[in-house]
């Protein structure tokens, strides 16, 4: 007979002991019988709660075989009590799928099987979302806790994803309801190294598991108002959402590269203008026309900032796809160079041209601002990276 894959319920547990008998209760006798294709097993992580709740689950370990309970010898966050408990769900129960989960009924047991078998159609993340059709925050929160959840969301999605197609598919980042593949994904995490240890690492866990490419799906969230219990929102947790945030993106390789991009950008726009400079006074005493004077003299400037912005962007930006010389670099220089005729000289130009000529030469760098920062910059970072420095 084949054996069932492995689901873990991870749930941190401090001071919970009011509705604990009730939710393993709740799951192993009216949610987990209804999943028939997949074992499910309740692991507690407890940070030696005071008021005993660990002690009610060594109770209930008497009556239900799977139910395990990792005691906490220091309590250090949200986030590293789910670490510890992913990683004895993989060293312990040899989990194919870890599920984050509420101890308070929040988060309804009935999303359990919803996710499961969203994972069984072929998705790796699955989370719970408060924003979609049919989810919902609690009617009894107040203005400010609503207010944290819906500005915070937001701003994290937008400092992560915008203005990726992430931004618009994820739509609760801060969610804590959240069903995660083990392989390719959970198992590959380095663990040891999160930006934070309490709520940040909800953002860290979703951004890393994008980026190592799964397949996301988001279900409504109908989130229930805790009634007993010690919330787990800390009081730095606004702060700690927004910093984690911040440094996932800052230190994301894309961004460092778009910020190499943007130096080399600025010195390339740097040349472009003293070169538009000296090319328009050069060709002062031929062209009277100061439109046509200055398309000219834009165009001659702008091939010098493409070569410096090829040479240097090879050797620093794109240093990981970096060209070698030979015929692929020559090939690679000739289409980068074709490309730029549009993007670089051509429409700059043309903007700068017909600029000047109808406000006046005294707004020659105003529209060659518009013109680079408008049209060049976006359509060179779209050519550089599928086409000139394409991953190989």
């Amino acid at each position: 007979m084949k054996q069932l894959p492995v689901a873990v319920i991870v749930i941190p547990t401090y001071n919970e002991a009011g509705h604990t008998a009730r939710m393993i209760d709740y799951l192993f006798i009216k949610t987990f019988p209804k999943i028939s294709n997949w074992k499910c097993v309740l692991l507690y992580v407890d940070g030696k709660s005071p008021d005993g709740t660990w002690k009610i689950i060594q109770d209930k370990q008497k009556q239900y075989p799977d139910l395990d309970l990792l005691i906490e010898t220091k309590k250090e966050g949200i986030g590293a009590a789910y670490v510890k408990g992913f990683r004895r769900a993989m060293s312990k129960h040899d989990a194919d799928v870890v599920i984050e989960f509420d101890s308070d009924f929040q988060h309804p047991p009935t999303t359990i099987p919803i996710m499961l078998q969203a994972i069984d159609e072929g998705y790796d993340y699955v989370l719970g979302s408060r924003k979609i059709k049919g989810g919902s925050n609690p009617k009894g929160w107040g203005f400010k806790r609503l207010f944290f959840s819906e500005v915070g969301g937001l701003a994290a999605r937008i400092f992560m994803f915008f203005p990726t197609k992430n931004f618009f598919r994820l739509t609760d980042p801060t969610t804590g309801l959240k069903a995660t593949r083990i392989k390719g994904f959970v198992d590959t995490m380095d663990m040891d190294h999160l930006y934070s240890r309490s709520f940040g690492y909800k953002l860290e866990f979703i951004y890393k598991t994008i980026q190592l490419g799964a397949k996301i799906k988001e279900i409504p969230l109908q989130f229930g108002l805790r009634e007993t219990g010690e919330s787990k929102i800390e009081p730095q947790t606004a702060k700690d959402i927004l910093r984690t945030a911040v440094l996932l993106r800052w230190n994301d390789s894309t961004t460092q590269k778009f910020i190499k991009f943007g130096t080399i950008g600025l010195f390339g726009f740097v040349i472009n203008k003293v070169g538009l400079d000296i090319f328009a006074k050069l060709l002062s005493n031929l062209i009277s026309v100061v439109g046509v004077r200055n398309t000219l003299a834009n165009a001659l400037a702008a091939e010098f900032s493409i070569i410096s912005n090829f040479i240097l962007n090879n050797l620093w930006t794109f240093k990981n796809e970096k060209l070698i010389w030979g015929t692929t670099l020559v090939k690679k220089f000739t289409t980068f160079n074709l490309s730029s005729v549009v993007s670089g000289i051509v429409l700059p130009s043309l903007v700068i041209g017909v600029g000047t000529q109808v406000f006046g030469d005294q707004y020659r760098t105003l529209f060659l601002v518009l013109a680079v920062f408008a049209i060049t910059v976006p359509l060179n970072w779209f050519i550089y990276n599928l086409v000139i420095w394409k991953k190989r």
